[in-house]
């Protein structure tokens, strides 16, 4: 299909893009990386602006708008410096006087309900700081979703009306069997009306002139989810599990998001214009699988975004992880460029997977018919022989005995390294010869629930009413000895772990609870002690869910994950000075955290590299920078810090590690290293991320793709990453084996593993990306 870019700036990516043709429903533009995505969208929404300065705009809220606001602010902020000159000279933006926003109009998209306008997690607060202050535009020229203002029955507040924060919608169509219920029923009637109301404005406005939003895990567009009608608009509505489980994060815990409904825009609102200029941007390759469904399918109500296809500027901005799997890209990686044998293992197992046959049935005739596998130079029914090969000598690689070898496996939060490397990590950590270094880069604090505290710290009291936290009672406990012994807590938890004493257990932890608050306020007294508990448990009480807490609280929050993260290395006999806890200071709970910085960030890093002489790094791989954003940060981080350390060591046998986890997953081609799982590695998994990731065993903040533990799609992804090798190698190639080790294979971990020069190379790329943004 042919489309034509009428926008200069659109004409300049695609050009950059390297894409051809088209055959999508829905024209799209693919660059690098995320920070470039935003880019994009910012040069496009200031090309739009000067042409509409009293145009209606709608835009998005959360992570994905980070780098198109901070893109954004940058050109106009230096309108009129020489970098900003040829930006717009290279890009065709062909501007001279800077755009005015103060004419614009602006409509809200979406709103979580009830949720105070006032709370800092509420998508009202975010529009009024980064789009109303930070753009400079008019608030009076402003449709708002204000939840604190929306007109209940006898004027009530939401907080009268529904004091559990629940809306029952049952009551639209059922009779109410109470007052208070009436009373509700009426309040749902009301919030309608308002809806409706919203949407008439709207449309007294001409509709939406230029709407930009992300797109959800399950494909949806503002919150018209999986299944929302076409025709729909403005309403109350519920979500499902997916958009819940993104949510956690903003509102503090799944158990939070469950309970919310959303008012949102509707699907037919978004296109009422005929003229909008439509924009949904997604980036990573989570996103890949809704990014092919709302490009490539006609329009239904199981893909939302199908709906753009009515309106003749719709786009999709995506980064190529975003759109790996688009048959356009497909057809690309496959067409273009010098024939590699990655292509050809993946040509092979993806004809595998396609016809759901076992490599050794493939005929020369399938491989012939198949428009990718016939592209093989030298085509021949060996080709099936040399993959089984190729992949039977990663998995070799993965079965290697390291000897003597230091280990810096580093993640960016608590669990990454766990659920990206924990097989093969316990494996090796059984030759002796081997030493290992545990570094986690942030502190980690946004996982941790106020509930979670709260009961920690009311059990904590007991057990010091009670006389049960006895190191207390020693004359230097609050001036010398809690900073001692604190191995002996981590010890002390797990043995009541195998004797199966979770009071014990509890207790266990208490300890550490009370050396942490005694580090972080300096207490000099038992007393003291209890008036800080008293203090924090208030503070946390009268905070609402998912609000950003004290600095003192975010410390305490960090240290109880970093006892979970000793908790697990001391089931392999890791003693906590091999757990290291760098706690970088970008990363601070705001909705967007700081670039790292070379002082703050990198050096803690390069001193620990210097220090410990690691022969190898692991660290989560995430060079596109799609993500959650604390992983490419701290991929930044690494990066200098290894340059910086090659620039005084020599580092040509230094090996780099790229492990992904459950966030985002390796193709067995790009894959240079498989490690087989048993069952009992996966039980190992299971049994240290629920012993010791107490925080997190109860999923506040699930993925996505699973209602549970971490640890349970993690196990579930190493399943699937099997069947894929199954298919190619045959089953009987693990159960027949002459290795005990392979007959035990029920899983298997990818990973990449790179020199310092292709590792650094990759690291360029997101760097680069990002010049003239890094605040």
């Amino acid at each position: 299909m042919k489309f034509e870019f009428n926008s200069s700036v659109e004409k300049a990516f695609f050009e950059q893009s390297g894409i051809k043709d088209i055959t999508t429903r829905i024209p799209y533009i693919s660059v690098d990386n995320f920070p470039k995505l935003g880019f994009l969208t910012a040069l496009r929404f200031i090309e739009w602006v000067n042409e509409n300065p009293k145009g209606v705009i709608s835009l998005p809220t959360g992570k994905t708008p980070e780098y198109f606001i901070k893109w954004t602010k940058y050109l106009l902020d230096n309108w009129s410096s020489k970098k900003v000159a040829s930006i717009k000279d290279k890009y065709g933006l062909i501007i001279n006087k800077k755009p005015d926003f103060s004419e614009l109009s602006f409509v809200q998209i979406d709103e979580f309900y009830p949720v105070s306008s006032k709370q800092h997690n509420s998508f009202n607060y975010y529009v009024k700081q980064f789009y109303l202050k930070d753009f400079g535009l008019n608030p009076d020229n402003a449709l708002l979703i204000d939840c604190d203002q929306i007109p209940l029955w006898d004027g009530k507040h939401f907080h009268e009306v529904f004091p559990e924060n629940t809306v029952d919608l049952s009551l639209r169509y059922r009779e109410a069997k109470n007052s208070n219920e009436l009373i509700q029923q009426k309040s749902i009637f009301s919030i309608d009306n308002w809806c409706s109301e919203y949407e008439e404005n709207i449309r007294d406005k001409g509709g939406i002139g230029f709407f930009l939003g992300g797109i959800g895990p399950d494909g949806h567009i503002a919150f018209n989810t999986r299944g929302a009608d076409r025709f729909s608009t403005t309403r109350l509505t519920p979500t499902n599990f997916e958009t819940q489980a993104v949510a956690a994060g903003d509102l503090g815990g799944i158990e939070v998001s469950k309970n919310r409904l959303v008012i949102t825009i509707g699907l037919e609102t978004i296109i009422y214009n005929p003229d909008v200029v439509s924009i949904i941007f997604a980036a990573g390759e989570a996103k890949a699988n809704v990014v092919k469904d709302a490009l490539e399918n006609h329009a239904s109500n199981v893909f939302p975004a199908t709906v753009l296809q009515k309106i003749k500027n719709s786009r999709l901005y995506i980064t190529k992880g975003a759109g790996v799997k688009l048959t356009d890209s497909v057809n690309q990686y496959f067409n273009t460029g010098d024939w590699t044998q990655e292509k050809t293992e993946r040509a092979i197992i993806e004809l595998c997977k396609t016809k759901n046959k076992y490599g050794k049935n493939l005929s020369l005739e399938d491989l012939k018919k198949d428009k990718f596998t016939k592209l093989i130079p030298d085509l021949s029914i060996e080709i099936i022989k040399e993959v089984k090969a190729s992949i039977i000598s990663k998995f070799e690689k993965g079965m290697e005995n390291e000897k003597n070898q230091v280990f810096y496996h580093t993640g960016p939060h608590h669990d990454d390294v766990m659920l990206g490397l924990l097989p093969h990590v316990h494996r090796l950590s059984r030759n002796e010869t081997n030493i290992s270094h545990y570094a986690i880069m942030t502190s980690g604090f946004t996982a941790v629930t106020n509930k979670f505290v709260i009961d920690l710290l009311k059990d904590t009291k007991y057990f010091l009413d009670h006389g049960k936290i006895e190191m207390t009672e020693y004359a230097d406990f609050f001036e010398e000895g809690y900073k001692h012994k604190w191995d002996k807590d981590v010890y002390h938890y797990l043995t009541k772990v195998a004797s199966g004493e979770p009071h014990e257990k509890r207790r266990g932890i208490c300890h550490r609870i009370v050396r942490a608050l005694v580090e972080i306020h300096q207490i000099k007294s038992k007393d003291e002690l209890r008036d800080k508990i008293n203090d924090i448990l208030s503070t946390l009480r009268n905070s609402y869910d998912g609000e950003k807490n004290p600095e003192h609280v975010q410390k305490l929050k960090g240290m109880i994950r970093e006892l979970e993260e000793e908790l697990v290395w001391a089931h392999f006999g890791y003693p906590v000075r091999n757990v290291h806890h760098l706690r970088l200071g970008f990363y601070t709970g705001d909705i967007f955290t700081e670039q790292p910085e070379k002082k703050r960030d990198v050096i803690p890093i390069l001193n620990q590299l210097k220090e410990i002489k690691p022969t190898v790094i692991s660290l989560a791989f995430d060079p596109e920078g799609s993500g959650p954003d604390t992983h490419y940060k701290v991929l930044q981080a690494i990066a200098e810090a290894v340059r910086q350390w090659g620039k005084e060591e020599d580092l040509s046998n230094l090996r780099i590690w790229g492990y992904r986890n459950v966030w985002y997953k390796f193709h067995a081609a790009d894959a240079n290293v498989i490690v087989p799982v048993s069952l009992n590695a996966m039980a190992v998994l299971d049994n240290a991320f629920t012993n010791c990731y107490l925080s997190q065993v109860d999923a506040s903040f699930p993925s996505y793709e699973l209602d549970g533990k971490f640890s349970d799609l993690a196990k579930k992804i190493w399943v699937n990453q099997l069947k894929d090798i199954q298919l190619v190698l045959g089953k009987d190639f693990f159960y027949q084996h002459k290795s005990p080790r392979v007959r035990t294979t029920h899983g298997l971990i990818f990973y990449k593993e790179m020199n310092v020069g292709e590792f650094l190379n990759q690291a360029r790329e997101l760097e680069k990306s990002m010049e003239g943004i890094i605040m």
